[in-house]
């Protein structure tokens, strides 16, 4: 993914055509998000949103395209310290479809 492959802000102040002090930043942000893997863009979001403070979760959800309920489900992950999270995995044992039986092709 080259720079110019990050998606836009999509925060009110970068969607003016005007230059505001934390453009860059929000650029950076969009920049790691789109390295991480989808828990990993939960966590940080989830932490940038702390660090911004009160509307936080809306701010972060503007810049990054993230769900708002995704950035406070981080939020829950992160209380519990990630106990019911793998480590040697994305994504939850037992998620997707459903095994099939084996297909038998008459012969």
């Amino acid at each position: 993914m080259t720079t110019t492959d990050i998606p836009p802000c999509g925060c009110p102040a970068c969607k003016q055509p005007d230059d505001h002090p934390n453009r860059e930043s929000h650029r950076q942000i969009i920049l790691v998000c789109s390295r991480l893997d989808e828990q990993q863009r939960r966590w940080f979001a989830k932490l940038e949103s702390n660090r911004i403070g009160r509307g936080g979760d809306t701010l972060l959800s503007q810049i990054t395209g993230i769900d708002e309920k995704t950035i406070r489900r981080g939020r829950e992950e992160l209380a519990a310290s990630l106990v019911e999270r793998p480590t040697d995995r994305i994504r939850l044992p037992g998620g997707g479809r459903p095994a099939t039986g084996k297909k038998i092709r008459p012969s």
